[in-house]
């Protein structure tokens, strides 16, 4: 009896998987046969024009990836100290540069070496694991920055819409924005002026035929038109009296840096008190406009 149930359950069992398969033959019979009557001598399944090799897209992520972390962590850093060194020559300003990014990363090669020490001293690290630890470290803080800078965003930008449609609001806003940039802005002409005055000291020391002046001439061109008029047209050779300090080569490295950054941002907070005061100008209208209108159909209704 035991044999005989086991039989059948076998039986039972395999049943379903025999009319499956006969079932899968008999599908595929038919549509090889219904091509076949169709006159299709082509493929089912073509390849399209799109397809590219599975090591082609691998390749290209990792020159897009790599590529940008050249970018983001070497030379887009280093191109911005070279842009505002004050040294005159070429080498003088990427070996500034070099220098101002190695005390910058040092910092965090400091901080992620005392995280790296701890890691090693509680688990085995190969050269595969440090490339992974560095790479998570460099996406963290890549991810930190996106976070933070969409989270504000998504706040801001619906907040700032939503104020902007109130008149009386936007226009406070702006006249706090002048007054406030209104100080910067003096600021910014104070420190071009100090800076101003240090170059016009530097061009009465240095006459002429001295080795420096090609590099006050640099000086010069970063500075307003009509103060490089006031300088350039003064008389070489008058006879001053000796200066107490004769500038060196590194006091004018230094000025030049300095008159780089006031001129950029006396530049910058020029642009943004134009800018400023046209919006205040233009909401300042509106809100007369409005009231005066209102005051019109008020006074009509009466």
């Amino acid at each position: 009896m035991s044999n005989i149930s086991t039989t059948s359950q076998a039986n039972v069992t395999t049943t379903p998987s025999l009319s499956v398969q006969e079932d899968s033959k008999t599908t595929l019979s038919q549509i090889k046969n219904e091509v076949e009557d169709t006159g299709i001598t082509t493929s089912i399944c073509q390849v399209p024009w799109s397809h590219v090799p599975d090591a082609v897209l691998v390749n290209f992520w990792k020159v897009v990836y790599w590529s940008s972390q050249i970018l983001t962590w070497l030379i887009l850093p280093i191109m911005q100290s070279y842009s505002n060194a004050g040294n005159f020559s070429v080498s003088g300003k990427i070996r500034s540069a070099l220098l101002e990014n190695a005390i910058f990363y040092g910092s965090y090669l400091t901080i992620f070496g005392v995280f790296l020490i701890y890691v090693a001293s509680t688990m085995d690290i190969d050269a595969g694991k440090l490339q992974v630890i560095g790479v998570t470290a460099s996406n963290t803080w890549g991810l930190f920055l996106l976070v933070l800078l969409l989270g504000y965003g998504l706040v801001d930008i619906p907040r700032r819409q939503w104020h902007d449609s109130k008149r009386g609001h936007k226009l406070s806003e702006v006249y706090f924005k002048v007054a406030k940039l209104s100080t910067e802005k003096s600021e910014a002409e104070e420190g071009l002026e100090d800076v101003l005055e240090d170059i016009k000291k530097a061009a009465e020391s240095i006459r002429y035929n001295n080795p420096l002046h090609k590099h006050l001439d640099t000086i010069l061109e970063k500075c307003p038109n009509n103060f490089q008029k006031r300088i350039r047209n003064r008389d070489d050779y008058q006879d001053y009296n000796e200066p107490s300090e004769m500038p060196t080569e590194k006091m004018l490295v230094r000025l030049h840096k300095t008159v780089i950054q006031a001129t950029r941002n006396h530049h910058r907070t020029q642009c943004q008190w134009n800018s400023l005061i046209e919006s205040a100008y233009e909401l300042d209208d509106i809100a007369r406009a409005h009231d005066g209108l209102f005051g019109i159909c008020y006074n009509n209704s009466n």
